[in-house]
């Protein structure tokens, strides 16, 4: 067993830093939030979970996987001038279920999608998560005072997720407006392509 600091250093390679990332959203309707990227002042890697069944057997417990399932993704943004990409998911939202009228005002799929690309210290990507089925469920309060000096104001924005994709490099999708079924490819920095169909198509 290795122990030196030496080889330590040789395998941990700086680690990868939480502050080098890259996030993207696309609205339903392919427009509106180009500059988001610019704004996004943080937020995580999606995560999912696989349920457990506990059947027992003769005084035994056997785990067996259950269903998957996707937990809700959150970002933090800075408010730009304007206030133009949150009305933006504003908007959004009140397409999807409008107040007043009491219905839903999309005109096709309400989802979204999302990336977020970890990035290596040289510029280049290490791994992409691709949320591909996503709309927001709640767009945050913005707080202000009299006496808040030296900051910019920042908001948060939930999203409710049906599925995500995750490779090394960058990795783009194409679903339509289904999000049972899309097409993912892979790109790392090194020219390697890769990827494969998900999904399902009713006939």
């Amino acid at each position: 067993m290795a122990t030196s600091i030496h080889d330590f250093s040789s395998r941990f390679k700086g680690g990868v830093r939480a502050n080098l990332f890259n996030c993207r959203i696309t609205t339903p309707n392919r427009g509106g939030l180009a500059d988001f990227e610019f704004h996004c002042k943080g937020t995580s890697m999606p995560a999912s979970t696989v349920g457990n069944i506990d059947v027992p057997y003769r005084g035994r417990q056997l785990k067996v996987p259950g269903d998957r399932t996707f937990a809700d993704w959150t970002v933090t943004v800075f408010n730009d001038r304007g206030m133009y990409i949150r009305g933006v998911f504003e908007e959004w939202m009140a397409k999807l279920q409008d107040h007043w009228e009491n219905k839903q005002d999309m005109g096709m799929s309400p989802y979204g999608q999302a990336s977020v690309t970890q990035l290596k210290r040289d510029g280049g990507s290490e791994r992409t998560y691709r949320i591909t089925s996503l709309y927001p469920t709640e767009v945050a309060a913005i707080d202000v005072a009299w006496d808040s000096n030296d900051a910019v104001e920042e908001y948060s924005v939930t999203f409710a997720v049906n599925h995500w994709v995750a490779g090394p490099g960058t990795v783009s999708t194409a679903s339509g407006s289904d999000p049972k079924f899309g097409i993912e490819v892979r790109a790392d920095s090194e020219g390697n392509v890769g990827g494969n169909i998900w999904g399902s198509i009713n006939l």
